[in-house]
């Protein structure tokens, strides 16, 4: 059987539905880090952990679709690049986990619940304690930076392959490109 041209459709489904949770959750995140504590901000809060949570549930499946659908073939391109990309996506993956466990994390530590789209309630994963709850803020701002970093990457390498390079690596993930080239 000829290798396949594009990621398949549960594999395209799961990487842009991680990608829109990320990219809400991020913007979200720095806009009402420095609000002052009012409803607003609290609610705001509560959408954030939502997309985090959101995050953290669906990795488990996309790891399985990911390992379930092999993807297309690399396509031509430098060892290095091919090494950078295998170590940015694993990194990706990694980040995918740590950064919602290290915010819950932060709000149990904090004394604050995680509670999933107002209705179910999370166990705590620490026990509320000041100076652990300010650990985990700055591990879990790093880790968001990280991850910003890496998607960054990500993204220009996608578009540095579309426009420069001029191969298929971005119609791979998104075919309909394939039509307007």
């Amino acid at each position: 059987m000829p290798p396949r041209p594009h990621y398949t459709v549960p594999a395209r489904w799961a990487h842009w539905l991680m990608a829109a949770l990320m990219l809400a959750a991020f913007p979200l995140g720095v806009y009402m880090h420095d609000l002052p504590l009012s409803p607003f901000k609290l609610q705001l809060i509560s959408y954030h952990k939502w997309l985090g949570v959101a995050v953290l549930l669906l990795i488990l499946p996309r790891l399985v679709v990911r390992l379930a659908h092999t993807p297309p073939a690399p396509l031509p391109a430098p060892t290095w690049q091919q090494k950078t990309a295998r170590a940015t996506h694993l990194l990706l993956y990694a980040l995918m986990i740590a950064v919602p466990v290290t915010g819950w994390l932060m709000s149990s530590a904090k004394g604050f619940p995680v509670v999933f789209l107002g209705v179910l309630p999370l166990p705590d994963l620490v026990g509320k304690n000041k100076e652990l709850g300010e650990l985990f803020v700055a591990a879990h701002e790093f880790l968001n930076y990280v991850l910003l970093a890496l998607v960054g990457l990500h993204i220009a390498a996608a578009l540095k392959h579309h426009f420069i390079d001029r191969d298929r690596t971005l119609c791979r993930m998104l075919p309909v490109l394939e039509r307007v080239r």
